[in-house]
């Protein structure tokens, strides 16, 4: 396949740390084609910056010309420009680029050096306001970059950055992510709030006690620009780009006397301990504790509609179900949740109410299943009491919504559509095998495939491919005693096969982003 191009308009780093150095490194390990365009060159080492160079604006604007023909990106990365010509030329590029096709636009605002340096006058940094953020698809400052960009030379405090992550939203570009690695750590957890048009919230990682982390900005900016090219949204980039900066911190290394550099790899995107949680609002709250959950695996989950049917299915063998009634809560829905509940009981199977929440608690059900929009319409105490109490299924989607879900300790996370359905209108791409095995692999907890499963060839392929449990819905038909047996044996045999195809080394993006590719 043709590698994604992202270009890097940034500087040069004589120490080989930060800058175009670690966007090359970032890069290879998104497998993405890096073209390093010089806005600044940079004399540094390890522990100083000692002169700073912007390049002439019209070798900039040579450098992008020559690139726009032969090499157009579907990604470009703003790092260290050093002026406000540079600003400006970049600005102009990205329209020119735009007018052929959708070009994403990350701006990493590189205003000054940890040691003290600063890279951007006031001129510069009226042009990063005036031009870039207007253009930008994703901004990621620090705090006190955000901060400057704002219009407050004061580091804000961990928990304002959402209001400044607003302030700045304001001000165009279409994502912010705040970067926290130069904020305290919060419960021992690395902090970077994303506010995107799918997501926002915290991003959090166990914070790392690393005595090298020089380039860790310039890696998450290119990791989002790579992700980008990549075809994902902005906010499932923002998670790639987390994991990545995370993996490259860990592989840190000195390099001289100082501060030495980090070192994104490839692979990094298939170790599960990177998945960062993603937080349900404001508030920085992680740590639900799970309910303790049973060693029997969902197996065939049977979606059904009424009292009636759950006792049909039960009669098959079946011992996962969902009652799954779109209404609103009327004394017959109650009734019917009462009923599923005590035959579940009897039968030792493991019932699930989907959205009724409220009522699943009241009347003893095992477990409530809820979409991502009806818990995000619930506070933050409601949630966890919720999950607290019951065993949690949750719809997820893509990235984010995985990240999302798993901060709430859920007894499983669903994930799907894996193949087309007709079920209901959704904006996603299918999952496919590949991203469902991805899941299996990262989630932490069990997965369930849902989504266009017609077939008991689709329940052997989805078994196969690590599910612990396969939704029924349509394919049980009128007489779920005639089609089970059937389903649940292609199941078992799948599941016999489970652990025997590699996982995907990339999830497929599964919204449509209008950017860069969109196949692995």
């Amino acid at each position: 396949m043709t590698r994604p191009v992202v270009w890097s308009v940034a500087g040069t780093d004589s120490g080989g740390g930060a800058g175009l150095a670690a966007d090359q490194r970032t890069a290879d390990a998104f497998g993405v084609h890096l073209c390093p365009v010089v806005a600044a060159v940079t004399a540094q080492h390890s522990r100083e910056v000692t002169q700073v160079a912007p390049v002439p604006a019209e070798l900039l604007d040579a450098q992008l010309a020559a690139l726009a023909d032969d090499l157009p990106p579907q990604a470009v990365k703003t790092g260290l420009l050093g002026s406000a010509e540079a600003v400006a030329t970049v600005a102009r590029w990205v329209d020119r680029l735009r007018e052929r096709g959708p070009v994403a636009l990350v701006v990493d605002p590189v205003l000054g050096a940890t040691s003290g340096a600063a890279f951007a006058d006031a001129a510069t940094l009226a042009a990063y306001r005036e031009l870039l953020l207007p253009r930008a698809t994703v901004l990621t400052p620090n705090r006190h970059e955000a901060a400057r960009l704002a219009g407050d030379d004061t580091l804000p405090a961990a928990d304002a950055l959402p209001e400044l992550a607003r302030a700045l939203w304001r001000r165009g570009p279409a994502a912010v992510a705040i970067t926290g690695g130069d904020s305290p750590a919060h419960a021992g957890l690395a902090l970077d709030w994303i506010a995107t048009e799918h997501a926002c919230g915290w991003l959090a990682l166990p914070r790392l006690d690393a005595a090298h982390h020089h380039g860790s900005g310039c890696t998450f900016a290119t990791a989002t620009a790579a992700a980008l090219a990549r075809g994902h949204v902005a906010a499932d980039a923002l998670v790639l780009a987390k994991m990545a900066t995370t993996h490259a911190i860990r592989h840190g290394y000195a390099a001289g006397r100082g501060v030495g550099p980090v070192h994104a790899q490839p692979g990094f995107q298939s170790d599960a301990s990177l998945l960062p949680r993603l937080s349900w609002g404001e508030a920085p709250r992680f740590h639900v504790s799970p309910r303790p959950r049973p060693a029997r695996p969902l197996g065939l989950y049977a979606l059904v509609d009424s009292a009636e049917r759950v006792r049909r299915v039960l009669a098959t063998g079946v011992r996962t179900l969902q009652l799954r009634i779109k209404t609103e809560a009327t004394p017959a829905v109650r009734d019917a949740i009462r009923a599923a509940v005590a035959d579940c009981r009897a039968a030792g199977a493991e019932l699930f109410v989907n959205d009724h929440w409220a009522l699943a608690l009241e009347l003893g059900a095992d477990g409530v299943h809820l979409g991502q929009e009806d818990l995000l319409a619930l506070d933050d105490e409601r949630r966890e009491r919720l999950a607290a109490g019951v065993a949690l299924g949750i719809s997820t989607h893509s990235l984010w919504e995985l990240c999302r879900a798993r901060s709430l300790a859920p007894r499983y996370v669903a994930c799907g559509p894996v193949w087309p359905t007709l079920t209901k209108a959704m904006p996603w791409h299918p999952q496919g095998l590949d991203n469902l095995a991805w899941w299996v692999g990262m989630a932490g907890v069990p997965v369930v495939a849902i989504g266009g499963i017609l077939s008991a060839d689709r329940f052997h392929a989805a078994a196969a491919a690590g599910a612990d449990g396969v939704c029924a819905v349509r394919v049980l038909g009128d007489d779920p005693a005639a089609t089970v047996p059937a389903l649940a044996a292609a199941l078992d045999a799948g599941r016999a096969e489970a652990g025997r195809t590699a996982r995907p080394a990339w999830p497929h993006p599964s919204l449509a982003s209008g950017f860069g590719h969109t196949t692995p």
